[in-house]
């Protein structure tokens, strides 16, 4: 396949997969809003172990998917990345079936780990993405996709406050895993995966970072893409306590929390596709730094807010500037290493999101319990700070 001209099919293939992410995406997520509810079905009674079963069954997914998202990228390179795709959403159409079989909390905590350990839809439509597609318009590419997973991440929790009133939370699993089996058919008959180009016999091709040329490159986007994650889990556990410092009744706190939280991943939706056009035309790297230095400065003034409403469009323009950084990210791994260990990089960078998506809560809750909330949020800027000058140290000169 010629890199520059991608596949053919690189089209129907995108299409494919944006199905394919959201739906998988969105099956993760859904329990949110009725997690404490199920565990509590499921025969745990005490408040203080309910909260504990549903941040354990909310995070054993993410945890298991981080572990072995280089492991799935790496088979892909060998293997097929369609072949990772079918396996993933096969594996997940069955696990989400499964859990809403579950008859304790110890197979909910189970099956969700087996979850995280089967899927890896979403990152591996990335990579198969990223690899197929014209390199003129991979960054326009990979923004589609990670609009697809920003809506996912949007939608599921919407999903799952709604469908369990009307059909019941065991039926609202077993509906997700249905949906997400169309997407197992669509990804079997409809992905078209050109062949990898081979290797002359008894040439060996060195694995892992071993063979990048540019390692600096490559480890700017890995610290780039876990402070992405960072910046927009970070004030998770201290949203509601901060709304309501700044909302005079009570009963509308949680429904500007609720704002709070979508306006940042409304904002990435909106603005990913563009910002990924922008940066085909004027170059990866200036629309990554740009991006990370105006979210640096908008997190400034959310720290001395007056009222909600400026929260939540502060918020939403913190997405819009955040929305170009997941597909600029995968655009500069794909062009600074080798076809064949493509998907090994990318799942490495996939595990670092992961990260920041479970050490951004962990620090938001130590720094705004320990130092105030404003320290969050101005903490993050200067995170986001140093991330332009490491990127700007680190972009390539010629």
């Amino acid at each position: 396949m010629n890199e520059d001209a991608g596949s053919a099919d690189w089209k129907r293939n995108l299409w494919v997969c944006v199905f394919g992410s959201f739906t998988t995406i969105v099956a993760m997520t859904l329990l949110l809003p009725f997690l404490p509810l199920y565990v509590e079905q499921l025969g745990v009674s005490d408040h203080a172990a309910i909260a504990e079963w549903s941040g354990a069954a909310y995070g054993a997914t993410f945890l298991t998917a981080a572990m072995f998202a280089p492991l799935w990228g790496r088979l892909g390179d060998q293997y097929g990345r369609k072949l990772m795709l079918i396996r993933a959403s096969l594996g997940m159409a069955v696990a989400m079936s499964l859990i809403g079989l579950s008859q304790n909390v110890y197979q909910l905590v189970g099956l969700r780990l087996l979850a995280g350990l089967l899927g890896g839809y979403s990152s591996g439509s990335m990579i198969l993405v990223a690899t197929q597609t014209p390199r003129a318009n991979t960054a326009w590419a990979l923004g589609m996709m990670s609009s697809g997973i920003m809506a996912g991440n949007l939608a599921g929790p919407l999903i799952g406050g709604a469908l369990p009133q009307l059909i019941g939370i065991r039926m609202t699993f077993l509906a997700a895993g249905a949906i997400i089996f169309l997407a197992f058919l669509a990804t079997t008959f409809l992905i078209k995966e050109e062949p990898r180009p081979r290797r002359a016999p008894g040439v060996k091709h060195r694995a892992g970072l071993g063979s990048v040329h540019n390692k600096g490159a490559v480890m700017a986007m890995l610290a780039t893409g876990m402070l992405l994650m960072f910046a927009n889990m970070s004030i998770e556990p201290i949203i509601t306590v901060y709304v309501a410092q700044l909302v005079p009744d009570p009963a509308h706190v949680t429904i500007v929390a609720g704002f709070v939280m979508s306006a940042a991943a409304l904002g990435s939706i909106l603005s990913a596709s563009h910002l990924g056009k922008l940066a085909d035309r004027v170059g990866h790297w200036t629309v990554i730094i740009g991006c990370l230095m105006v979210c640096a400065l908008l997190l400034i003034p959310q720290a001395f807010v007056t009222a909600g409403w400026q929260l939540v469009g502060l918020r939403f323009l913190m997405g819009l500037s955040l929305g170009g950084l997941l597909p600029c990210v995968a655009t500069v791994i794909r062009h600074n290493v080798p076809e064949q260990i493509a998907g090994s990089i990318l799942g490495y960078s996939t595990s670092s999101q992961y990260i920041g998506q479970v050490t951004g809560p962990l620090a938001g809750g130590f720094i705004g319990g320990h130092f105030g909330m404003r320290a969050v949020f101005l903490g993050t800027s200067v995170l986001m700070a140093a991330g332009a000058a490491y990127g700007f140290v680190s972009k390539p000169r010629r």
